[in-house]
Formats: structure tokens, C-alpha cells, sequence
């Protein structure tokens, strides 16, 4: 074979030996992406597998879940009598408007008072027995040296309510309800049935600003009343009714028109009147400012005293001024208070201690009788379970003896002292240690002792 020849194989195997590395570098980078995508595509997919595996265990649960719920109701509606309706088996308000609230509250409250008096004795079945009322502290009479017991449970209460908004306007409707149904005997008697009538204590709608029905006075700042076991506590330095009122809220600002109504001791004497003769209603006003350091203030009042007989037409004039409030002193203290004097507002401070007025010999003029009346109470919390108050009170009253005589009260006065101990949150059990005066113009006096004892269940 010549060189030619050779040359020729020889460039081919050259040719080859430079090519064929190159190829299957080539082919083995292709595959390498190949295999990449393929391991990138088995991820997405075990990935989808898994969300759809967690979705079919969560559908499982629920429909675990529900299967539940409808053998606990099939279970409810085999144990109910045939006809008999189920639980809300149609809406609470079937005419209310879109949207309205109902709600629905109270506590049962179950008192127990041990009471001794040194000047004669409570009457029976009357409001006395029931909660601390001064002027019902005998004077005068025999030392009742023994101690009375009475139990009860007229102070249980319990309210109805709907809130919503109308049209873009907020509406309530309010109703509330105890047992005093006016003390202890009234339908029924402690010898078997401890038959107590229901009571309202407030009825009323409002709708954003106003208010109209019967609720608390504007004149008595509810929030200021003491931590008590007795109805009310230090009733003599309080102002404290409830009547038919309309009202105007704005900001700080609240004014009313409220239910007149006149109560006239005779000319010297101490039987009382009450008359609703009045043709002006109560006008009242009070400003009040609010923050994290409790709350303080101010209202007024002015009325008309008047009262008409077939042969007279009594008439007179009554104001006054109430300052009160709350301060928080830490964590674990607060202070509350209140102080009212005027004239002609007898029967707004400590359940009508004194009268609104007095008639004069001919009928023709009611002679205002001023007050001077206050409370401060302290209370502390021990713990979340026991807290404490004590608090003092009085009330002044500035009779014109000329007119009333000399058997009218002229003052009373309290100090209280009890401990609240909550075991869980919405029962207390409490107990009060009171200490009541009452003196009158002619100088006697009676003095009232009673222990307390109250178990309340909130719900």
C-alpha cells in the first residue's frame, strides 16, 4: 500500500477519535436535564397527592363531626314527647326588624337578716324587714332585746332586651322585673306559700339620643352606688328613684322631663300625702366626665310641689344639687361618694326619709323641707375572689318645727361593713355588719343592729 492510501484511514480515525468524545459528552448532558425534569415533575406530583390526601382527612372530620351533631340531635328529638316544641324552633322575635338582638338576664339572690332594735319593733312583712330603710327604724317605743330573723328571696331579678339598628338609627327596648312586689306578705304569707308578686322596675325604649320610659332618675348616678349586700346600702346619703321619664343624651350632657309626683306631711303632724296633683313635670340636668381614674358628677333638679284638695290647692317650690362619683385608687382600691342638699326633694334621697314638704294650718302653701344627705364607701379586693367595703352614711333634714312639730325625723345616719367572697365567677356570698340611727326634732332616738347574709347567682 503506497502513502497515499494510508494517509486516508488514518485522517478518518483522526476524524472519529475528535467527534466521538463530543457526542457522547452531547447525549449525556441531554439526559442529565431529562432526568432533572423528570425528578422536578415527581415532586409536583407527590406534592399534589399530599394536598389532596389533607383534603380528603379534613372532609372526613367534618362529615365525621357533623354525623355527631345529628345523632346527638336525632337523640334530643327521641327523648322529647311526641307535639311537644323543640328548643327555638322558630326565631325568638318573629316581628322584630333585620338583624335585632334578643338578650335575657338576671340573678337569683337569697338573703338572710338577723335584726335587733332598741326602741320598738319593725312591723312585720313591711320593707324594713326586707333592707336597711331608716326611716322605718323604730323611736319611741319598747327595747327589743331579741333578735328577729327574716329570710327572702323578693330581690331576685331578672331583664329582657333587644337591641338593633333601624334605618341607621339604634334602638333598645328594655325590661326589668324583681319579686318585691311592695314586701313580705303582700299576696301570700310566710306560714305556706311565700307568694311574692313581680315588680316592674324599668320599662323603656330608646333610639340614639333619647329615651323615654321608666328608668332610673337622671338625678341619681346609679355608677356611684356602693358594692352592698343590702339593697342599697347607705340608703340615708343616696338619691334613689325610679320613674317615667324622657331623656337627651349628648356627649357629657343628659336632661330630662320626669314624673312629678308630691309627698306633704300635715301641719304638725307626721302622717304623709302623696299627691300626683303636679301639672309641670321634674326638670333635671347632669354633666359628667369619664376616664381611667373612675368618674365624676354634677346634677341639678327643679320641681313643682303642689297638691289639691276639694277646699285647697296647695302649692310650692323644690331644687337641688348632687355631686358625685367614683376614684379609683390603684388595682385594688376605689372611693365612692355623694353629697345632695336642696329643698322640696324629700322624696329623692334614702326612700323619702323626709317629705317633700309640710302643709301649712290652712291648707294653702307647701312649706319646702330641706335636705343636707351623703355617703362615702370604700372598697378593696383582697384577691380575685374577696373583696370588701366600708361605708358611711348621713342625712340632715331641715324641718320648719313650727309647721311639722316635733315627731318628724330630723336625722339618720349608718355605718356598714361587709365582706363578698366569689368561690367562681358569677356567685357571691356576702355578708354585712349595719349599724342604723334615727333621731327626730324631739330628741328621741332608736338605733337598729342587723347582720346581713346574701348568696347571689348571676346569669
Amino acid at each position: 500500500m503506497d502513502a497515499r492510501n494510508l494517509r486516508r484511514p488514518l485522517a478518518l480515525a483522526i476524524v472519529a477519535a475528535l467527534l466521538l468524545p463530543g457526542m457522547a459528552f452531547a447525549q449525556t448532558a441531554k439526559e442529565k436535564e431529562l432526568e432533572a425534569r423528570i425528578v422536578q415533575l415527581e415532586a409536583q406530583v407527590q406534592a399534589l397527592l399530599g394536598a389532596q390526601q389533607r383534603q380528603q382527612d379534613a372532609l372526613a372530620q367534618q362529615q365525621g363531626s357533623i354525623e355527631q351533631a345529628q345523632a346527638k340531635l336525632d337523640a334530643v328529638q327521641v327523648a322529647q314527647a311526641d307535639g311537644k316544641p323543640k328548643l327555638q324552633s322558630t326565631p325568638i322575635l318573629t316581628a322584630g326588624n333585620p338583624d335585632t338582638r334578643f338578650s335575657f338576664g338576671g340573678f337569683i339572690k337569697v338573703d338572710a337578716m338577723a335584726t335587733s332594735t332598741n326602741a320598738g319593733e319593725i312591723a312585720d312583712g313591711s320593707a324594713g324587714r326586707m333592707f336597711y330603710l331608716p326611716s322605718a327604724i323604730p323611736v319611741g317605743g319598747a327595747d327589743e332585746s331579741r333578735t328577729d330573723l327574716d329570710t327572702h328571696a323578693q330581690f331576685s331579678r331578672f331583664w329582657f332586651a333587644s337591641d338593633g339598628e333601624v334605618q341607621g338609627h339604634k334602638a333598645r327596648a328594655y325590661l326589668e322585673f324583681d319579686l318585691f312586689g311592695g314586701g313580705m306578705g303582700n299576696l301570700g304569707n310566710q306560714a305556706s306559700t311565700n307568694t311574692h308578686g313581680v315588680t316592674l322596675r324599668q320599662a323603656y325604649v330608646s333610639w340614639d339620643k333619647w329615651l323615654a320610659g321608666q328608668t332610673w332618675s337622671n338625678f341619681q348616678d346609679v355608677a356611684a352606688l356602693p358594692d352592698a349586700v343590702d339593697f342599697v346600702g347607705p340608703t340615708e346619703g343616696t338619691v334613689f328613684v325610679r320613674q317615667t321619664q324622657l331623656r337627651y343624651s349628648s356627649g357629657p350632657w343628659a336632661v330630662s322631663l320626669e314624673n312629678p309626683q308630691t309627698v306633704v306631711s300635715a301641719y304638725r303632724g307626721t302622717a304623709r300625702t302623696t299627691s300626683d296633683d303636679g301639672n309641670l313635670p321634674d326638670i333635671t340636668a347632669r354633666w359628667t366626665s369619664k376616664g381611667s381614674w373612675g368618674h365624676f358628677s354634677v346634677a341639678g333638679i327643679a320641681r313643682q310641689l303642689r297638691m289639691d284638695t276639694a277646699t285647697s290647692h296647695a302649692s310650692g317650690n323644690g331644687y337641688g344639687l348632687s355631686v358625685s362619683g367614683k376614684v379609683n385608687l390603684g388595682a385594688s382600691d376605689d372611693l365612692r361618694y355623694m353629697l345632695t342638699g336642696g329643698t322640696g326633694i324629700g322624696r329623692y334621697v334614702g326612700f323619702a326619709l323626709g317629705p317633700d314638704g309640710t302643709l301649712d294650718a290652712a291648707g294653702g302653701d307647701i312649706e319646702s323641707t330641706g335636705v343636707l344627705a351623703g355617703f362615702v364607701a370604700w372598697r378593696h379586693v383582697f384577691d380575685p375572689k374577696l373583696r370588701g367595703s366600708l361605708m358611711l352614711s348621713r342625712a340632715q333634714l331641715d324641718n320648719e318645727t313650727g309647721w311639722t312639730g316635733f315627731g318628724v325625723t330630723k336625722s339618720a345616719q349608718s355605718i356598714h361593713a361587709n365582706l363578698i367572697y366569689s368561690p367562681f365567677p358569677k356567685l357571691d356570698v356576702g355578708a354585712e355588719l349595719i349599724w342604723g340611727n334615727r333621731e327626730l326634732e324631739s330628741g328621741a332616738d332608736g338605733d337598729l343592729r342587723r347582720l346581713h347574709a346574701t348568696i347571689k347567682y348571676s346569669f
